[in-house]
């Protein structure tokens, strides 16, 4: 096995939460007032040349307003920079033509300020992993007589030793509804497993079927979505006929289903890679979904109709690959991202590009070659081959049965793992 050093997340509980929790709440206000100063700045900016500042650019004009000051100046410097990643995040889409893609929003519920996530860099935190305490720097404008920290006694999980970790390069306090909690960003040193193998899988993300996979010898997979649409339906269904979209019953479903949301991309990205050990596969190629518009006919986003719209935007698709991506490193798998570019109207087999032969949605047929297959097999066969060709672009045989009847795996509620479709009890 090789050694290699990663990125990880811990997420430790607060001891001490009665003695730090105002002043974290403070913090939190803070960071949600600085974020509104940078958000009405950008708006001013945008209004008036069309122009989006860069995060730089908006923390170099905004250092001298007070909010500024509320917060360790390296906090500052990332609310600002996530409200400008925010931002350039919105224009792409609608660059891309998502017209429902909305411009971030003001951080206010009325007269009150949301507690926003701090961020603590390596000059704004101390650590003491002796007797697991950490100090978190405040603002100058935030520092009283006797106290320019708050000193947070924390507990990691049984398997977590933050004394055993590389370093630690980022300290998040995160209020989760309900209490504050820190999360630590650490570089950690894995033992990694030799590649399973050189073949290649592509792996197509969408909304129907969350995930496309077409391998190197022919076979391929399908992941309905079925159990998030049924998710999406029920929350949304349940959050309607609360009377306050801030109340503490919202906040509690909105998080419940957040952790569903989160276990089914937890499963499936451990399912996926043990399928690729499993199949001797050393690289994943995924589509990156930058920008990302359902490809119907006209290349609109795709609407569920009255059924409530299944909200999975760019965020959800990121995380899933941040997700198979350190997994994958794991088992010694490479993941590569590439472009979708006319993946999903290109043949697979000979290259023809022409919309028509998308004849439905789940359906792709060739004029040209007479491949008869499943569009979104296609498509993340069109994904593997931009990193390994397949022979039959080459001239090639490949067979229309596993492009045409893919194998399909469904989420089952009564184990909580991935199983094929005729063993599945959901």
């Amino acid at each position: 096995m090789a050694k290699q050093v990663v990125t990880r997340t811990y997420t430790a509980s607060i001891r001490n939460q009665q003695q730090v929790a105002d002043d974290l709440d403070s913090l939190g206000f803070s960071a949600s007032k600085l974020w509104n100063v940078g958000r009405w700045t950008i708006s001013r900016v945008w209004d008036e040349i069309d122009y989006i500042p860069e995060h730089d650019e908006l923390t170099a004009y905004l250092k001298s307003h007070e909010r500024y000051d509320d917060l360790h100046s390296q906090s500052s410097q990332r609310v600002l920079q996530e409200l400008a990643e925010a931002f350039t995040g919105w224009y792409t889409k609608r660059r891309n033509g998502d017209t429902r893609a909305n411009p971030p929003g003001y951080r206010k519920h009325g007269d009150d300020h949301p507690r926003s996530t701090v961020t603590f860099k390596n000059k704004g935190f101390k650590l003491d992993t002796q007797y697991n305490r950490v100090r978190l720097s405040k603002g100058s404008n935030l520092k009283d007589y006797w106290s320019d920290f708050i000193l947070c006694e924390y507990q990691t999980p049984p398997d977590v030793d933050l004394s055993t970790v590389e370093s630690v390069q980022q300290v998040r306090a995160v209020w989760t509804g309900e209490e504050w909690e820190l999360q630590f960003v650490c570089n950690v040193e894995i033992e990694v497993s030799e590649a399973p193998g050189e073949k290649t899988v592509g792996v197509d993300l969408g909304i129907n079927n969350f995930a496309a996979l077409a391998y190197e010898d022919g076979h391929s997979e399908l992941y309905p979505l079925n159990c998030l649409k049924q998710d999406d339906y029920y929350f949304n269904k349940r959050l309607a006929q609360c009377d306050d979209s801030d109340s503490e019953q919202a906040t509690r479903l909105n998080q419940k289903k957040s952790r569903r949301r989160t276990h089914y991309f937890h499963t499936l990205s451990k399912h996926i890679v043990q399928r690729c050990v499993e199949e001797e596969v050393g690289t994943i190629v995924v589509g990156d979904l930058s920008g990302i518009r359902e490809d119907g006919e006209d290349d609109e986003s795709k609407d569920w109709g009255t059924h409530g719209n299944l909200d999975l935007h760019s965020w959800a698709f990121d995380r899933f690959t941040d997700l198979l991506t350190y997994k994958a490193e794991m088992e010694g798998i490479t993941v590569e991202e590439v472009s979708e570019q006319d993946t999903s109207k290109s043949c697979s087999c000979c290259g023809r590009k022409r919309d028509a032969n998308r004849v439905e949605r789940g359906l792709y047929v060739c004029d040209e070659c007479e491949l008869v297959a499943n569009a979104d097999v296609n498509g993340a066969e069109n994904i593997r081959q931009k990193v390994s060709p397949s022979l039959a672009c080459d001239g090639g045989d490949r067979s229309n049965g596993w492009l045409a009847q893919p194998s399909v795996y469904l989420f089952d509620l009564e184990s909580g793992c991935f199983a094929p479709r005729e063993q599945a009890t959901s």
